[in-house]
């Protein structure tokens, strides 16, 4: 009984040595993860502290030609929504129980839902794409570098380099019927386009002729020094973009399969050649502060050089064509982005559609100078 009760306390003893022995192991195991894991933060907390607080820099060559592959993925600059930027008026200040009220409601219906009324399935005409107004002109032509309305009227009548005539605001509304909506135009003086020019008044009201507003139109970014790399916007597309336009740009229509929830971005439904989208520095500014989902200015998504790429691809895929023979009767007035020949200047089609641009845009202001 005493031999087996000392045996006991001696395995016991060793038994309990041995726990002890492993439990100062696991603690100083621990002690030292919890310390590398301390100091992993710590120097992650202060690198951040630090490159936050840096300029952003020039790319390198090595990120040069990342960008080229398709690999590198640079910083998203910040930007600060200023105090003055132009802002959508209150619903409520839309005149109630009018005959101008009710105009201006249905004008921004058929901003809102174009198709409904103008598309294949169309309850007024079936002259269009089956596009809305707002695929363009988002939240019904309101928001801030989202292709807005803010200025639209203030600014007509005015001349037009592409016409090479002065134009009412009409005559705009029908341009996009003709190339964004890929259509046919609607009586310009019926019901319908009077009442889009109501809701477009109504939303510049306060914003006089000449004056600039924040945020109106789309971003004009600066320049690459390169050529926009479509390639490097096809990988994009696939990952930020695909999920909501479709893998072959088809977008999603609505349910009642009358009008898209994501618009197509190319083939036969989408804008013509001759759109305002197809010139890259619109679509590149719109993308910077519009897309993927969500993104707005302020909190944008994607860099300069990832939207003017994503562009590029979006813009180099099959779409339909609009005669421009008779565009921009003076060359001189022409954009240096307009895909399409002829030009006043020796730069090639292919360098007019992807860039660089500056050499060209440097070229036009010399050429300006010099026939003054």
């Amino acid at each position: 009984m005493h031999i087996c009760n000392r045996k006991t306390l001696i395995m016991n003893k060793e038994s309990t040595e041995k726990e002890i022995k492993q439990a100062l192991i696991y603690t100083a195991r621990t002690t030292a993860i919890i310390a590398f894991l301390f100091v992993a933060c710590g120097t992650i907390f202060i690198c951040t502290l630090f490159f936050n607080g840096q300029p952003d820099v020039e790319l390198t060559a090595k990120t040069k030609q990342d960008v080229e592959t398709g690999i590198a993925a640079v910083n998203v600059k910040s930007q600060v929504v200023p105090a003055d930027a132009w802002k959508a008026p209150d619903e409520n200040t839309i005149p109630a129980d009018t005959k101008y009220g009710q105009m201006i409601r249905y004008g921004k219906e058929l901003i809102a839902h174009t198709s409904k009324y103008f598309g294949p399935n169309g309850s007024i005409a079936r002259i269009t794409n089956g596009m809305n107004c707002q695929n363009c002109h988002l939240d019904g032509g309101t928001k801030l570098f989202g292709n807005n309305y803010a200025g639209f009227i203030s600014s007509f009548p005015k001349m037009s380099g592409r016409s090479g005539k002065v134009e009412p605001a009409s005559a705009r509304i029908a341009e996009c019927f003709n190339r964004s909506l890929a259509g046919k135009v609607p009586d310009e003086s019926g019901k319908e386009i009077q009442a889009m020019l109501a809701y477009m008044k109504w939303l510049g009201t306060g914003v006089k002729k000449g004056e600039k507003v924040f945020g109106t139109g789309t971003e004009k970014l600066k320049y690459l020094d390169r050529a926009a790399n479509v390639k490097h916007g096809a990988i994009l597309y696939t990952s930020k973009c695909q999920s909501c336009h479709g893998a072959t740009g088809e977008g999603i229509l609505e349910e009642d399969k009358l009008t898209y929830v994501y618009p197509p971005l190319w083939g036969k439904h989408s804008y013509n050649d001759g759109a305002g989208m197809y010139r890259l520095s619109n679509f590149a500014g719109f993308v910077k502060n519009n897309m993927p989902y969500g993104a707005r200015y302020g909190d944008v998504q994607l860099s300069d050089e990832e939207a003017w790429d994503l562009a590029a691809f979006v813009n180099s895929q099959p779409r339909p064509h609009k005669d421009q023979r008779k565009d921009y009767p003076d060359l001189l007035k022409k954009p240096f982005d307009a895909p399409y020949g002829p030009y006043a200047d020796n730069f090639s089609e292919n360098q007019h559609k992807y860039g660089p641009f500056a050499p060209i845009v440097n070229s036009e202001k010399q050429v300006k100078l010099t026939t003054k």
